[in-house]
């Protein structure tokens, strides 16, 4: 069984409520992006619950039919290795990866799953913050609508920071075309998939569980 943790923040995780999803494992693997006192936390967490065979995946130069563009594997998120794993086990197409989370992040994956690289960008509700925190008069901003044209701030900020990542994955994509031959299928996941993927007019599909499928195959394949 797969689950997803999300973490923000200075607030601790409760793992004891997310191992109430889990019954009867003995070993663990784990695609953590965390700094390492919170993978700390939860190998002991882990091992309170008799789970000590504990496996942090890392990127690697080649894995389940992808091979990576990076020079330095092991720098490529883990979340985004697997994430092109997952992708191309589903499909041997050119493919965009688009995921939003924290960060918003960009892949390109040819049909025979080489990875020709990507983009990482600040998420739209990041780019917001950076720039109320930046800009004094702004202040706080209450609930805010995307749109073409906004005659408010607070629609101009909102508006802004969303239809600047569109425009990222669309430039992206056209791209992407050029390199191909042909138009990629176009994958949205992570939190803010669904809302980016509204804002912009190409094919496209959502995959929640993209990076839980890709860990789910590499550790079959270990």
């Amino acid at each position: 069984m797969g689950v997803a943790i999300t973490h923000a923040g200075e607030r601790p995780l409760d793992f004891d409520s997310v191992w109430q999803q889990i019954d009867g494992a003995d070993a663990a693997w784990v695609a953590s992006v965390a700094a390492p006192a919170l993978d700390a936390q939860l190998t002991q967490s882990l091992r309170a619950r008799g789970i000590h065979a504990t496996q942090f995946v890392r990127s690697s130069a080649q894995a389940c039919g992808v091979r990576s563009a990076y020079a330095q594997p092991e720098r490529l998120g883990i979340d985004r290795f697997l994430s092109l794993i997952a992708a191309h086990a589903r499909a041997h197409e050119p493919t965009v990866i688009a995921s939003c989370g924290t960060a918003l992040t960009l892949d390109a994956l040819a049909a025979d799953g080489t990875h020709l690289g990507g983009l990482i960008a600040p998420a739209p509700d990041i780019m917001r913050d950076a720039l109320l925190g930046h800009t004094a008069r702004l202040g706080e901003l209450g609930s805010a609508r995307i749109v073409e044209r906004a005659d408010n701030t607070t629609d101009a900020v909102e508006s802004g920071c969303w239809l600047a990542a569109a425009a990222l994955i669309e430039r992206f994509v056209a791209r992407s075309v050029q390199d191909f031959g042909t138009a990629p299928a176009l994958v949205f996941s992570g939190g803010g998939a669904q809302r980016l993927a509204e804002l912009i007019a190409l094919p496209s599909r959502i995959d929640a569980e993209l990076v839980l499928r890709g860990l789910a195959m590499f550790a079959d394949r270990a």
